[in-house]
C-alpha cells in the first residue's frame, strides 16, 4: 500500500509562443483545465503503475474540486481520508511554450489547511508500506508525516518540489530523496559539474538514498557509496508538466511491489518519458501496460 500525503489542485494551462520574462506579455494559444497537484499526480501515477494507493489531501467545497478529483476517482485511488474545507480548491497556473517547457505558479487554497494532526490521522495504524510526500502542503504537516513513518518502519519518499527555505532541514528525515538537478544544487550547495560527488556525499552523510532526475538524460541514484544511472526514452516532448510526478509515483509503486531500486528507477524513467508525449499532468500519465510496451 502506498500512502500519498500531499496536494490536490486544478491545473489551468495556457500555451504560449515562449515563456514570458518578468513584466512581459506574450501571445498565447490554447487554454485548458485538468486535474493536478503534485500529491494527486503522484497518487494517480502510482495507481496507474498498479499499486493500491491512498491519497490524503484537502479540497474546497466548490466545482473545481469535482474536476480535480475526477481521474483519481475513475482510476480507483482511495480518497476516504480526503478533507473538504471552506477554502477554495488549490490552483496551479501553468504556461507551456512551443518546446514543451513550462513555468508554474501554485495558489494553495485548501492545501494550506493540512496540519500535523492530519498526518497523524493518515498514518494511524500504518506499520508498513510506502509513504510518498512532496512540499505543496504546510511543511510542519509534511515533517510530522516523515517522523511518523520513521518510527513505524515505513519507506518514506520525499520529493523536494517545490523547493522551500525549510527543505534542507527536513530532507534528511526521508528514506529516499528525489530532486531534480536544480533542487539538488540548492540542497547540496554544489554545482551540476559536481553532481556525482555531491550525491554520494549527501547519501553517506545522511544515510539515505538520493535520486536526481535529469530530464532527457534519465536519472541517477546514490546509495551505499555507489551510483546507479538509468536512461530516459528518446522522445520529442509535447509537454513536460507532470513528468517528475510520474517518475515519483512509478518509483514508489515499483518499490512497493518489491523491485530493486535500479529496476524501479528504470520503470519510473520510462513512464516519465511517456508522460511528456501528451499535454497536461494527470491526463498524460501512462498506465502500466504502456510503460511495459515501451521497455
Amino acid at each position: 500500500m502506498i500512502t500519498v500525503f500531499g496536494s490536490t489542485n486544478l491545473d489551468q494551462v495556457g500555451t504560449v509562443s515562449r515563456l514570458p520574462k518578468p513584466g512581459e506579455t506574450v501571445a498565447g494559444g490554447t487554454f485548458s483545465m485538468a486535474a493536478g497537484g503534485k500529491g494527486a499526480n503522484q497518487a494517480l501515477a502510482a495507481r496507474r503503475a498498479g499499486a493500491q494507493v491512498r491519497h490524503i489531501s484537502a479540497v474546497g467545497a466548490d466545482a473545481f474540486a469535482d474536476l480535480a478529483l475526477e481521474l483519481l476517482k475513475a482510476d480507483g485511488v482511495d480518497l476516504s481520508a480526503l478533507k473538504k474545507v471552506d477554502e477554495p480548491t488549490g490552483i496551479a497556473m501553468i504556461f507551456v511554450d512551443q518546446a514543451g517547457e513550462n513555468c508554474i505558479a501554485v495558489l494553495p487554497g485548501a492545501n494550506g489547511t493540512m496540519t500535523p494532526r492530519d498526518a497523524e490521522q493518515a498514518l494511524a495504524g500504518a506499520d508498513s508500506g510506502v509513504l510518498l510526500l512532496q512540499q505543496e502542503v504546510p511543511q510542519d504537516a509534511t515533517e510530522r508525516a516523515l517522523d511518523l513513518a520513521k518510527t513505524r518502519g515505513m519507506i518514506s519518499i520525499l520529493n523536494t518540489a517545490p523547493f522551500l527555505d525549510t527543505t534542507s532541514a527536513i530532507a534528511p528525515k526521508a528514506s529516499i530523496l528525489i530532486s531534480n538537478e536544480t533542487e539538488f544544487e540548492l540542497l547540496s550547495g554544489r554545482g551540476i559539474a559536481e553532481l556525482d560527488d555531491a550525491m554520494l556525499e549527501w547519501s553517506v552523510r545522511h544515510g539515505q538514498t538520493v535520486i536526481v532526475t535529469l530530464g532527457k538524460d534519465g536519472a541517477k541514484a546514490a546509495l551505499d557509496g555507489r551510483l546507479i544511472a538509468v536512461p530516459a526514452l528518446k522522445v520529442t516532448p509535447v509537454d513536460t508538466v507532470g513528468a517528475g510526478d510520474t517518475f515519483c509515483g512509478y518509483l514508489a509503486a515499483g518499490l512497493d511491489a518489491g523491485l530493486e531500486l535500479e529496476a524501479a528507477m528504470q520503470q519510473a524513467a520510462r513512464a516519465a518519458s511517456l508522460a511528456c508525449l501528451k499535454p497536461g499532468a494527470q491526463p498524460a500519465i501512462p498506465n502500466a501496460a504502456e510503460v511495459a510496451a515501451a521497455g
